[in-house]
């Protein structure tokens, strides 16, 4: 399926063409064929004429038919042999209420996982308000199609609004008695359009379904990483932490915090534990199938290409059982996001465990549209 949908039919001239009529004899029927014959080739220049100009205007982007994603989320959280379900998540296929921008075009979603240790404040207060804070920072509409380069908007919106929920939280967990320790991982995924943007603090972790062609001819799935990992055993991490004073014992920072990155942990915050996230942004194609946001509850006993087939597998199965006011890909789609965190518990995950599964579709919407690829912000 072509991104890009084909654009409406040429029109045709008003009226029925007349089939061409046998040579006659008489110059008045000469005369009338001539003058026949001359509107059908009138017809034909316009018509070459007017693909011509639809071909030159869909070059340049003037015209196009975009397929925009659908995007529905599913989510399963298990407690595993925790004490405290630390987990925080949120689920926004359609942020346009909480935007509340004027004349807002774009179709905006936002999916989050947020995994909490040494308490659940800071995942909680994350889940609470930080697309809150995205929302009063997102760029206008009007911004937006004014701008060369829409990405560093979203850039600085995300560098943002991370900067100001990790303040908000700290400045919150600070005035307590006594003070919280609470820190908390950070995985949000927001799709502008057909744009997704990933920011990720921690070790949760964000991966794409995407469908290619093999050498057989089959289909195989591609697992695509959307997140970067934070722990203080990368070279980078290490090297900023001991910059900072702080140090990386048993691969944790000062021998405790496993993370490099997150929001809250104030008494690491000295020791360079940041709260920048990474940034990375992806196309969605008419291949894409979904993606899963999980903790790292799930990948401490599942690989990301595991995980991934885990899903398809029980996706194009269909053995889960029809429940009303589902279509019968719902049902395949929470029926695989439900099994993926329970197997994660019986493969022995202690851990706390929160899987949000995306499901990708398409409907088409008339706009203009630029092909970014896969990247990481610079």
């Amino acid at each position: 399926m072509d991104l890009f949908d084909d654009l409406p039919e040429p029109t045709q001239p008003g009226g029925p063409v007349t089939a061409a009529r046998p040579r006659a004899g008489t110059e008045e029927e000469e005369d009338e064929k001539e003058e026949e014959e001359e509107e059908e080739r009138r017809a034909k220049r316009k018509r070459e004429d007017a693909e011509s100009e639809a071909d030159k205007k869909e070059e340049q982007g003037e015209i196009k038919k975009v397929c925009l994603p659908v995007l529905k989320g599913y989510v399963a959280a298990r407690r595993g042999e925790r004490d405290e379900m630390q987990d925080a998540h949120v689920l926004l296929p359609d942020m346009s209420s909480c935007l509340s921008l004027p004349g807002q075009s774009s179709r905006v979603s936002y999916f989050a996982v947020f995994d909490g240790h040494a308490g659940a404040r800071a995942s909680r207060f994350a889940a609470e308000h930080l697309h809150h804070n995205l929302a009063n920072k997102f760029p206008s509409s009007e911004l937006r199609a004014d701008s060369e380069n829409v990405d560093k908007l979203i850039k600085k919106c995300l560098l943002d609004t991370f900067r100001q929920t990790d303040d908000d939280f700290l400045k919150k967990a600070s005035s307590q008695k006594p003070a919280w320790k609470d820190g908390s991982t950070a995985t949000c995924v927001l799709v502008v359009d057909d744009m997704v943007y990933v920011a990720n603090l921690g070790d949760s972790r964000a991966v794409l379904c995407r469908m290619e062609a093999a050498a057989d001819g089959q289909r195989r799935s591609v697992t695509l990483a959307l997140s970067k990992e934070h722990n203080p055993t990368m070279y980078e991490e290490r090297m900023r932490i001991q910059r900072a004073g702080g140090t990386v014992r048993d691969g944790r920072v000062l021998g405790v915090l496993e993370v490099s990155r997150s929001i809250g942990d104030g008494q690491y915050k000295r020791c360079g534990v940041i709260s920048s996230p990474d940034l990375r942004r992806c196309q969605l194609t008419a291949n894409d199938r979904f993606i899963i946001l999980a903790c790292d509850g799930l990948f401490k006993v599942f690989s990301a290409d595991e995980a991934v087939k885990f899903v398809l597998n029980i996706v194009q199965e269909g053995s889960g059982e029809r429940r009303a006011g589902l279509t019968e890909e719902e049902v395949q789609f929470e029926a695989a996001c439900q099994q993926l965190a329970s197997e994660a518990v019986r493969r022995g995950c202690a851990d706390n465990v929160t899987v949000i599964l995306v499901s990708i579709g398409f409907r088409a919407k008339s706009s203009s549209s630029s092909s970014s690829q896969h990247t990481q912000f610079d």
